[in-house]
């Protein structure tokens, strides 16, 4: 991917592909406006006023639509270069007419998925957590996911990052001037203020690494397993709480061979809800590979629902209640073929709904538990997590290093590790990947 030394300009469509009402085309660079001379024929609209303008080709001079143009100077735009938005018609022809006019232009090409915000990182505009953050935005399905996105985008993660390493800075000046400057006449104590500063931030980072997941669950779906034996009606379950016939029905057992998953949002989270095969020895090699997907599926669960089979009730299968651990709910179905017996789980009936108002509940007070925002940011991406723990790994280590000249390599390269997080120190080799999560135009 292009950086600070790229400068071409580039253009893409940045609203969504396909026949829409509006369209949008984003241009920046250094030749934007001069791509907007050529593209309409008038004079350099006012920065950040709509004006009303003539789309043309410019070798052909054919009229292409008429729509609206901003201009957003540099760096007060959000690449922090000469940025040109063009808002026009959606239609299939207007939008290819348009983008074979600007491509056609001298110094100006398509962009590349993620560029304009790669650009926007390198002009200073966000760090890298902020960039992901918007990435998150883009793709936020639900309110708590928007939520959390809208929190790092602002830069909220971002500041306690840079908080630690401004403090780990500040505390590897003293301790190299202790070092130094051993002959001088220093203010007493710098040793153990340091040590008491290292502490802290230490302290503080392992409390944030402590978080049972609930930053990156929230950004990717908590995953539920369904899990029981054959015909213990977790199909049907699935398909009541998809509110969709998602997976087939059937009184035959061993239907279910491969792994059913359902997005689906509850009180604002979002759960990839997974139906998979009844746990019994298999009859087959197909069952056989349904079998251990299920076992796969449970065990990498954020929460299971086991699921019992309320007409061979009180008898419990083995298999599945090997299974059940603090991280399960556990539900006998077909409660209305009980009888008199009695149970101290939850009693539902996927056929007649008895009982799923209950286990709706039961299942969003869990949802909440393992997804809720707390007051501080939450960690987000396994690239933060990394970083963090390289960090607290040389913090631990610091005060246990025999020489001073260690002690000190230990706090430079735990500054090192959060500086890669928000890329105050040389991150190139993750900037493509962060960027390429992008769609094109963004």
């Amino acid at each position: 991917m292009n950086s600070l030394q790229d400068n071409q300009t580039i253009f893409a469509l940045a609203s969504g592909a396909g026949k829409s009402g509006i369209a949008v085309f984003r241009i920046s660079g250094p030749s934007a406006t001069d791509a907007l001379r050529a593209v309409c024929k008038k004079q350099l609209p006012e920065p950040r006023r709509a004006t009303r303008v003539e789309l043309i080709d410019p070798k052909t001079e054919e009229v292409l639509d008429d729509g609206l143009a901003l201009y957003f100077p540099g760096p007060a735009s959000f690449t922090g270069e000469d940025v040109v938005e063009l808002h026009v018609h959606g239609g299939r022809a207007v939008i290819a007419g348009i983008t074979e006019a600007l491509a056609a232009i001298d110094d100006v090409r398509l962009a590349e998925a993620g560029e304009f915000t790669r650009r926007a990182f390198d002009h200073g505009k966000f760090d890298l957590t902020s960039a992901e953050g918007l990435a998150d935005l883009i793709n936020a399905e639900t309110a708590a996911q928007r939520r959390q996105a809208q929190r790092q985008l602002q830069g909220d993660l971002g500041l306690i990052y840079d908080d630690w390493r401004e403090r780990l800075l500040k505390a590897m000046a003293l301790f190299e001037a202790e070092i130094d400057f051993s002959d001088e006449d220093l203010p007493p104590g710098l040793h153990e203020q340091v040590a008491t500063q290292i502490a802290d931030i230490t302290a503080e980072i392992s409390e944030h690494l402590d978080d049972k997941g609930h930053g990156q669950i929230l950004r990717d779906g908590l995953y539920i397993a369904i899990i029981g034996p054959p015909n213990a009606g977790k199909s049907s379950l699935l398909n009541r709480l998809s509110r969709r016939d998602v997976a087939i029905v059937s009184e035959h057992a061993g239907t279910t061979r491969d792994v059913i998953e359902v997005h689906l949002e509850l009180e604002g989270y979002p759960v990839i809800l997974a139906d998979t095969a009844g746990l019994r020895e298999a009859q087959d090699d197909i069952e056989s590979e349904g079998v251990r997907r299920a076992e796969e599926r449970a065990d990498q669960a954020d929460l299971k629902l086991a699921v019992l089979d309320g007409a061979t009730w009180p008898d419990k299968d083995k298999k599945t209640m090997d299974l059940i651990d603090d991280d399960t709910v556990t539900v006998i179905n077909k409660s209305d073929l009980m009888g008199d017996v009695t149970s101290e789980h939850l009693l539902i009936s996927a056929e007649t709904g008895d009982g799923f108002d209950t286990l709706l509940e039961v299942l969003k007070r869990e949802v909440g538990e393992r997804c809720h925002l707390s007051a501080s940011p939450a960690l987000t991406r396994t690239r933060h997590r990394s970083a963090l723990e390289d960090s607290l790994l040389n913090l631990k280590r610091f005060p246990n290093s025999p020489e001073t000249e260690l002690k000190a390599e230990d706090l430079r390269l735990a500054a090192r590790a959060l500086g890669r997080i928000t890329g105050r120190v040389d991150v190139e080799d993750v900037l493509d990947i962060i960027f390429k999560e992008f769609c094109i135009g963004k």
